[in-house]
């Protein structure tokens, strides 16, 4: 079972989807659960099924005190590299938390690095996804909502497998990036060196 709280604070676990594709954005999420939430099946979004995920997502909007959604374009990861639009990423979601009024005392940080946020103190914790409640729910949540709409660009843009890659850099992608070239949703940064010489 993942602990639900770090401390005696209102806290928001934050986490990010999306930071190894060559296309899409980075959707970062942040999560304010109450205090006695639990579910068995909540844990690391990479650890669980597309339909645990799905499962999960109506059981944490319903639940949740305060949910934040933030996302980094492909144009703003090339211009910052991927690690600094994380933290944009997550800097946006914490934001749309406070405009609705859900300010935390405490940022719990999926990994070891962030930029901090004004006025927040933050935890970076090691594989938090895998160990606090409001991790994990932001992890699936940020998880789903990219799926969706990496989903969502392959109709528009057949051919590179994002329907079933995300974006990641699988065979099917690289051989389609070679053939059709790039599409304005690719991270030019990652994905230039599988265009023809």
């Amino acid at each position: 079972m993942l602990r639900p709280y770090f401390g005696d604070t209102i806290e928001a676990g934050c986490d990010e989807a999306g930071r190894g594709p060559l296309a899409g954005p980075v959707v970062a999420s942040a999560v304010i659960l109450p205090r006695d939430f639990q579910h068995p099946l909540l844990n690391d979004s990479k650890k669980l099924t597309i339909a645990q995920r799905e499962m999960l997502e109506p059981i944490i909007l319903s639940q949740a005190i305060g949910i934040g959604i933030g996302e980094a374009s492909p144009e703003e990861i090339d211009t910052i590299n991927i690690l600094q639009a994380t933290f944009l990423a997550m800097h946006r979601a914490i934001d749309t938390l406070i405009k609705e009024g859900n300010k935390p005392a405490l940022l719990l940080i999926d990994g070891n690095r962030f930029n901090p946020y004004p006025e927040i103190p933050h935890q970076c914790i090691i594989k938090g996804d895998a160990t606090f409640a409001s991790i994990a729910a932001a992890s699936v949540l940020a998880k789903n909502k990219r799926d969706r709409y990496m989903h969502a660009l392959s109709e528009r843009y057949p051919g590179y497998g994002w329907e079933t890659n995300m974006g990641y850099p699988t065979r099917t992608h690289r051989q389609a990036i070679y053939e059709q070239g790039l599409t304005p949703h690719h991270r030019i940064t990652f994905s230039k060196k599988f265009l023809p010489s």
